[in-house]
């Protein structure tokens, strides 16, 4: 995993030498020098992690003790999602994230048991926690997400190294909102590095982070309609702009290509030459909970393996919608993203 003809890590942390046999999960924290054999095609990067917690009550009422479900904790966080998709559609992704305090530990511990390579830089705040629950009584959905726990300038300054000391990267995707401490023009100057590394970058975020990142010009933007929207001032969209606001976007320079998320109804490419829609099968939707980050998974696993933007795209919409079969966090499982892939490709 290490890359070609190697079979372990090492790591110099203050002066120490630290060699790591076949291993998924490695700390970059203090002076720390990444070895040159540590090679990844594709890496995501994470501000703001956190591990997800969810459950089920028979109904929701205020005033009374609910009796919970056994809840499920996962790792999350639009990075380690990416990640963790691409490891289920049989790729593999390096994960860039802080993490601290005892959920710091905990959270590493649920990456390391789905064998998602990852560079954990060692941050003074505890890992955040999110909570899910379902409602029995009326299938509805409640997401209490906690503020991102506050990095330092040294502890950003550090996952910006970690990307810079990555091998052989092709693709770098960034994705998610950015917690206090962190600047907002971060995805901007990941833009920089990607640029100076010849890597494909790929954003998935919204609000000021989203515009500095544009400013700055990427490979590929994946807003949603209000992204898109809050991006070019507006406060909504008519569905016969969104081409050509994309394009103006590209004619800019502000990205190569774009990626309208448009929830059931689907996406929209655009790139300079081209503008399809892709439009997924009804189905019975569990949760929306990942989708986004499965959809882009999808998308950057195919172009990793060298297809088209239209297959890529048509396999991000599968995986987006092979998400949502699943309760609570789960991320698209590979079968069904493969069996409504044919069925997406059937749609045009």
């Amino acid at each position: 995993m290490f890359g070609p003809g190697f079979d372990s890590l090492q790591l110099h942390l203050a002066g120490q030498l630290y060699i790591f046999e076949e291993l998924s999960l490695f700390i970059y924290s203090g002076s720390c020098v990444i070895n040159t054999l540590i090679m990844s095609k594709i890496i995501t990067i994470t501000f703001t992690p956190c591990i997800d917690k969810s459950t089920t009550v028979p109904a929701l009422i205020p005033e009374k003790k609910l009796k919970c479900t056994a809840p499920k904790l996962e790792p999350g966080g639009g990075g380690i999602n990416v990640a963790r998709a691409i490891k289920k559609l049989g790729g593999e992704a390096t994960a860039i994230f802080p993490s601290g305090g005892y959920t710091g530990k905990f959270f590493n511990h649920l990456l390391e048991k789905e064998k998602v390579p990852s560079v954990i830089i060692e941050s003074a705040n505890e890992t955040r926690e999110n909570i899910i629950v379902l409602d029995d009584s009326t299938n509805d959905q409640y997401r209490f997400g906690m503020p991102g726990t506050e990095l330092t300038g040294q502890e950003c300054k550090k996952c910006l190294q970690a990307v810079e000391e990555m091998s052989d990267v092709e693709f770098i995707i960034a994705s998610g909102s950015l917690p206090p401490g962190v600047p907002l023009n971060i995805y901007a100057q990941l833009a920089r590095i990607a640029k100076s590394r010849k890597a494909k970058f790929i954003v998935d975020t919204s609000g000021e982070p989203l515009k500095y990142a544009a400013d700055e010009g990427v490979y590929l933007l994946k807003p949603n309609l209000g992204e898109l929207s809050s991006l070019v001032g507006k406060n909504e969209l008519k569905p016969g702009e969104i081409r050509d606001i994309a394009r103006e976007i590209i004619a800019k320079g502000n990205c190569t290509v774009m990626v309208i998320s448009m929830g059931a109804a689907g996406a929209m490419l655009v790139t300079h030459e081209q503008a399809e829609v892709f439009t997924p099968p009804p189905v019975m939707r569990k949760s929306t909970v990942g989708a986004g980050d499965s959809m882009v998974a999808g998308i950057v696993h195919y172009l990793s393996q060298g297809k088209t933007l239209s297959e890529a795209v048509q396999y991000g919409v599968a995986c987006g919608t092979a998400a949502t079969l699943n309760p609570g966090t789960e991320l698209c499982k590979k079968e069904d993203a493969d069996r409504l892939y044919d069925q997406v490709k059937k749609v045009l």
